[in-house]
């Protein structure tokens, strides 16, 4: 019973601090509302037994991530963006759109109630760590798209130093 009371009081918590990020004004309180955010969901992660993940997600996210979205917000011309007209004329043609595509991503999914079954059961995770377990995957099974993801983490990167370079 308590385990679905913290499920429940995650679930809620992060929907409505995804609410407050995307419908803020200023660019500055959605980054310190996605902190707590990441927090949360750091906070989720310990509740399932995923301490490496935890630790990952306030590490990578809260920390470098959101460095980055300050130097990006700190290159904008924020006055503009606040005094600005937030949502245009085309609104409801954008909450049709994007409910449809939650219906089709529910009738997708709900015809899959269980996945094929992995390589670690819970008694093979419990003799070797989560991490380790985390590792042998990520670095066998998955080791291309990781490197794809490598390599699109460098082209934002190289981006970002176009971008904030200024123009002789």
């Amino acid at each position: 019973m308590l385990s679905k009371l913290f499920f429940g009081y995650f679930a809620v918590i992060m929907v409505a601090l995804s609410l407050l990020v995307i419908t803020r004004r200023n660019p500055v309180h959605s980054v310190l509302w996605m902190l707590v955010l990441f927090f949360h969901i750091a906070g989720l992660y310990l509740f399932l037994n995923a301490e490496f993940l935890a630790a990952v997600q306030v590490i990578l996210y809260a920390g470098a991530i959101l460095v980055l979205f300050l130097f990006v917000i700190m290159m904008l011309n924020i006055k503009v963006e606040i005094t600005a007209e937030r949502f245009i004329g085309e609104w409801p043609i954008g909450v049709a759109l994007g409910l449809s595509i939650l219906m089709l991503i529910y009738f997708t999914t709900s015809k899959l109630i269980q996945g094929p079954a992995g390589q670690f059961s819970i008694e093979a995770i419990k003799a070797e760590t989560h991490t380790k377990a985390l590792g042998k995957v990520l670095y066998t099974e998955y080791l291309f798209p990781f490197e794809i993801a490598s390599l699109i983490l460098l082209i934002a990167i190289v981006g970002a130093i176009v971008l904030a370079k200024k123009r002789g």
